[in-house]
C-alpha cells in the first residue's frame, strides 16, 4: 500500500484573522477571504497596479501597500477616503476617469498574506508589497492631510510617508499616464501601418 501525503493547505482563516487582530490590532471580518475593515485604523487608496508601481517609484516612502491581481492598495490615515473627491477636484483631476478610488468607513479589503506566512497561498490572493510591521504603530507611517508647511506622516509627525495631497496628486497623474499608455498600446496593436 502506497503512503498518501496530504496536499499542502492554506492556513485556516481563523489563524489569519487572529494574526491581524493580535499582531497589528486591526479589525477583521470573517471570510473567506478574511477581510480587513477600513475606516477604523486606516483607509486605502485603490488604483491600477501599473499606475501604483509608478507611484511607488516616484513617491518613495508610503505606508503599507498591498497588491491583488491588477489592483494596488495604498494604506492612508483614516478619513483619507472621504478627502479623495475633494482633493481630486482641488488638484484639477475631478471628472477625469482615472480608476483611482478609495475605501473608507464601512469598507473592507481582502487581507493580504502576512510577511513570512507559512503554507500555501491561494492563487490570486492579496500580498503585501510593503507590509506593516508587527509591534510598530502603523498610524505614524500613513499619509494624511498635514497643515501647510508640515511634514509628512500621520499628524505631521514626520513618519516618513508623504502627505495625502502629494500622494493623491502623484496617484492621479500616474493613473492618467497608465490609462493613456494602455489606450495607445491598444491603438498601435490594432491599427495597420499606413505608408505613403
Amino acid at each position: 500500500m502506497a503512503p498518501t501525503v496530504p496536499h499542502p493547505r492554506a492556513a485556516p482563516e481563523g489563524d489569519l484573522a487572529r494574526w491581524y487582530e493580535e499582531k497589528l490590532g486591526w479589525s477583521t471580518a470573517a471570510g473567506p477571504p478574511v477581510l480587513l475593515l477600513t475606516g477604523v485604523r486606516f483607509d486605502a487608496l485603490e488604483l491600477p497596479a501599473d499606475a501604483g508601481a509608478a507611484v511607488l517609484r516616484r513617491v518613495g516612502a508610503t505606508g503599507p501597500v498591498a497588491l491583488q491581481g491588477d489592483r494596488m492598495r495604498l494604506l492612508v490615515a483614516p478619513g483619507g477616503a472621504d478627502e479623495l473627491p475633494g482633493l481630486l477636484d482641488w488638484l484639477e483631476w475631478g471628472g477625469v476617469p482615472l480608476g483611482l478610488t478609495a475605501l473608507g468607513a464601512d469598507g473592507h479589503l481582502p487581507a493580504p498574506v502576512p510577511p513570512g506566512w507559512r503554507g500555501a497561498i491561494a492563487q490570486g490572493a492579496a500580498v503585501w508589497l510593503r507590509p506593516p510591521e508587527p509591534g510598530r504603530e502603523v498610524e505614524a507611517t500613513l499619509p494624511t492631510l498635514v497643515p501647510f508647511g508640515g511634514g509628512g506622516g500621520s499628524g505631521g509627525s514626520g513618519g516618513g510617508a508623504p502627505d495625502l495631497v502629494r500622494l493623491v496628486g502623484a496617484a492621479a497623474l500616474e493613473c492618467h499616464r497608465a490609462r493613456l499608455l494602455r489606450r495607445n498600446a491598444f491603438r498601435t496593436n490594432t491599427q495597420p501601418l499606413a505608408f505613403s
